[in-house]
């Protein structure tokens, strides 16, 4: 079954959320809908309802709110209609349109319209059809001859190079029997033109680039053989064969698993072997043997070792391209668990550990800056049957994190993390939305966003969206009440300040869009089977929306695109409209909102805002997180101006003192409830620790704290502790690698026992001498370890009982709610 694999993801990229302008382009996808589309779910844990235990949907409405309107008056309504450019794709009648930016603010789009079928299907006179629009999709021209008409598989769709480089790749659906490798079309002028180029194999899974080189390209055969280009696809070499997966590292090191019999059951056996080449496929290093999966996100290279047959698999962590590496204070995963990266960059790690069972929920993990030490950062996080997480990176502010629990009672609740996940809560009500009658007690009203678990149960249309350009800025599908509830028609909410504080705007569910750095917001209402022809636009972060009909023909919705980056102020309508002859036509409509709003922002349009500060906070400590108190300049909701391509965050940044929420209590500590500081565990409280002496690489100083990743406070508070303990994590190892050339032999004598023969065959020393010495080191131990007791780590991370006199860590531990009102035992988080 599905659920005996082992996840280790990364962080997947919403198709209509943010990626960075430094990515090449960004492709989405629409879909015309199959009769088919609901099958192939057998494998799938049942799905969890999430209104209630008993399983039955409570008919619930959400509160009523009021969201301001304001009409369109003639002027911006003929400004709109002279500036909104609808094409109609006559006789194209594919099941799928992809539409791919090529390059950062170059107005070039490539729209490929295709199947997702066998080829033979296609034998007599089918192919793909090929588009490009050279003006932000206002217009389109079939350039399907520059690739010879070729039939494009959806799987493999189109292929953007990093960056603004122009390059891009289109992979054709050839027949494996009696042809000797695939075909590929590249091109190095964003689409203009096209070259043939003939593979020595036929392509399994797309072609990967590298992230900073377009001209590196990794690609992977249907025999399982690793193939390397340096040269964008013009001539190719094999660089292993059975390998299994692939990732790029930093710099040019690509890592790679494979078996050495063969790779169908490989993975699941745990046989694979990880490799390294930092030099292109000249050199290869082994990092660990008897594997099962790796992934690299961030800094780090982490991969699951199967140890032994019958033993659960564990993790390991590299933050040094695998030269090192250390097993993570994880708990071990079964059979019937998984583990799942949920975000990482180069100070810290987001994990999820799956608890036994089809329990739909597990525990949250945060990495220290090696991934080796982890804190407990959210127990009961949801996980449904079908590996889809509701956590979210809110990337309009630093440090937000948004996910949700299961509870006990059986119903899905949101916290919110504004600290990098060292403390979670529930998210507050939006100031223009009362809680029904549905609701008894105050203290249990709080919003609660859709996630990823509702989209894929058809609830909401798209997920929570933010911009790292749109500071502040957060849309998403919500619940106001004591849980999220699946029988409720989903409004839309806006936060303006990273999730501290909502509001309800838009009734029902709708797909929406950042554009302008978030000076103008669109949206347009879902219908799951009616025609779509209104848009409705904000410029003032969805306070009062203004509506235009953009078509007089209503055509079925499809999708809402944008150009990546936020900084384009149109936007495009997807979907298709009924032919005469009863075949679809897909359809685009894009509308230039840069003609109706006109004015540039000047000086008086913006305002000096202090993140994360909030009212009634200790005023030194006022919006200071992770150490660092940020004040942006941002655009003030009243200024109708448009921010323009040029625009650029701008942000002051000063350090804070340092305080205890500043540190974590370090490996082998717990913080103590009456005092919050952080003291050492006894040594024989709990049986469940494993004994470790003799760490072999790493040595961490600590005295008792260690700051949280990514803090930068200065000054203030500064952990003392009169000795300092030394700890040797088990299960530190080097790379296995060639032994080092010297000129000459060279003896190293490296431990303790090796000097002291040294010492003594130097000396020439006798027998009486020697047993003097050995007494003296004998007498030293005993000193030392009279005064500072035996290291342990925890075997199996687990969080000491309450039973044998010790506490669990509580620093993160919160009201729920963020009020005063007394909340269960059971919503308290710790870390």
């Amino acid at each position: 079954m599905i659920w005996r694999l082992v996840v280790l993801g990364g962080v997947c990229v919403l198709l209509l959320g943010a990626e960075g302008s430094s990515r090449g382009g960004r492709t989405v996808t629409f879909h015309r809908p199959q009769q088919d589309e609901s099958q192939g779910q057998a494998r799938a844990r049942p799905r969890r309802d999430m209104s209630s235990s008993s399983g039955t949907p409570r008919p619930f409405h959400g509160p009523p709110f009021t969201s301001c309107r304001t009409p369109l008056n003639p002027v911006e309504h003929k400004v709109l209609d002279d500036n909104t450019y609808e094409t109609g794709f006559n006789g194209d009648d594919g099941s799928h349109v992809i539409l791919t930016w090529v390059g950062d603010g170059t107005g070039v789009v490539l729209v490929l319209s295709t199947f997702s079928a066998p080829i033979d299907t296609f034998l007599e006179g089918g192919s793909s059809r090929l588009y490009r629009s050279m003006d932000y999709a206002k217009s389109f021209h079939d350039i399907s001859h520059r690739i010879n008409n070729t039939f494009i598989r959806e799987e493999f769709g189109v292929s953007v190079g990093p960056g603004s480089s122009g390059q891009v790749i289109l992979t054709a659906d050839v027949p494996v029997v009696d042809n000797p490798g695939g075909v590929i079309f590249t091109s190095t002028d964003a689409g203009a033109t096209f070259k043939y180029i003939q593979l020595p194999f036929h392509l399994a899974e797309p072609i990967t680039y590298h992230f900073l080189n377009p001209d590196y390209l990794v690609a992977l055969s249907i025999d399982d053989s690793l193939w390397l280009s340096l040269d964008f696809g013009a001539k190719w070499t094999k660089v292993h064969d059975g390998v299994h997966s692939f990732s790029w590292g930093a710099g040019i090191n690509l890592f790679f698993s494979y078996s050495r019999t063969d790779t169908v059951y490989a993975n699941e056996r745990g046989d694979l072997v990880l490799k390294r080449t930092k030099d292109l496929g000249q050199t290869f290093t082994t990092i660990h043997e008897d594997i099962y999966s790796f992934g690299y996100i961030g800094a780090f290279l982490f991969f699951s070792v199967m140890e032994d047959s019958r033993s659960p698999r564990v993790m390991y962590f590299s933050s040094d391209q695998g030269d090192t590496f250390s097993r993570a204070l994880l708990p071990s995963a079964s059979t019937e668990q998984f583990y799942s990266i949920l975000d990482g960059d180069e100070d810290m790690l987001f994990m999820h550990v799956d608890n036994p069972g089809d329990t739909f929920f597990g525990t949250m993990y945060t990495s220290d800056d090696r991934g080796i030490l982890f804190s407990k950062s959210l127990e009961r996080h949801l996980f449904d049957g079908q590996r889809k997480s509701d956590f979210t990176n809110i990337t309009s502010l630093r440090g937000v994190y948004l996910t949700n629990k299961l509870d006990k009672d059986g119903r899905i609740r949101s916290v919110i993390s504004f600290n990098r996940g060292g403390a979670w809560r529930q998210l507050n009500k939006p100031d223009n939305v009362e809680c029904g009658e549905q609701v008894k007690n105050v203290c249990y009203c709080n919003l609660h966003i859709h996630g990823e678990h509702s989209r894929k149960n058809n609830i909401i249309p798209m997920l929570a969206l933010s911009e790292p350009t749109a500071i502040g800025l957060v849309i998403a599908h919500g619940t106001v009440g004591d849980s999220l509830s699946s029988s409720q028609h989903p409004d839309v909410f806006v936060s303006s300040d990273g999730g501290y504080n909502w509001r309800g705007t838009l009734k029902g569910p709708h797909h929406y869009s950042i554009l302008d750095s978030g000076g103008l917001i669109v949206a347009v209402e879902a219908q799951h089977e009616g025609q779509v022809k209104t848009i409705k636009f904000s410029t003032d972060e969805g306070q009062c929306w203004k509506s235009y009909n953009f078509t007089v023909q209503p055509f079925f919705f499809a999708g809402l695109a944008s150009e990546p980056g936020t900084k384009a102020m149109n936007v495009s309508v997807w979907g298709f409209r009924p032919e005469e002859d009863g075949q679809p036509m897909w359809v685009a409509v894009t509308i230039d909102f840069q003609s109706l709003i006109t004015r540039e922002c000047n000086d008086q349009d913006y305002e000096e805002w202090l993140a994360h500060a909030t009212v009634g906070g200790e005023l030194e400590r006022e919006g200071c997180l992770l150490g660092v108190r940020e004040t942006y300049r941002r655009l003030k909701k009243q200024s109708l101006c448009r921010n323009g391509r040029g625009f650029v965050v701008s942000k002051k940044q000063s350090p804070c003192l340092c305080t205890r929420e500043d540190y974590l209590c370090d490996y082998g500590y717990y913080r103590h409830v009456n005092t919050s500081e952080c003291v050492r565990q006894p040594s024989a409280a709990n049986k469940t620790l494993e004994l470790c002496l003799n760490g072999e690489e790493d040595e961490l100083l600590t005295a008792g704290y260690r700051k949280v990743p990514s803090d930068r406070c200065e000054g203030g508070f500064s952990p003392q502790h009169a000795v300092q303990t030394v700890i040797n994590p088990c299960g530190v190892k080097t790379s296995p690698g060639p032994p080092a050339r010297s000129s000459s032999p060279v003896t190293h004598f490296d431990t303790p026992r090796e000097r002291l023969v040294l010492i003594l065959v130097c000396a020439g020393a006798g027998v009486i001498v020697l047993i003097a010495i050995v007494s003296a080191v004998f007498a030293v131990k005993r000193v030392v370890y009279r005064n500072r007791a035996p290291v342990y780590r925890f075997s199996n991370l687990q969080i000491l009982d309450e039973a044998n006199g010790i506490p669990a860590d509580l620093e993160s531990a919160t009201s729920s709610n963020g009020t005063a009102c007394g909340q269960d035992s059971d919503d308290d988080l710790i870390k």
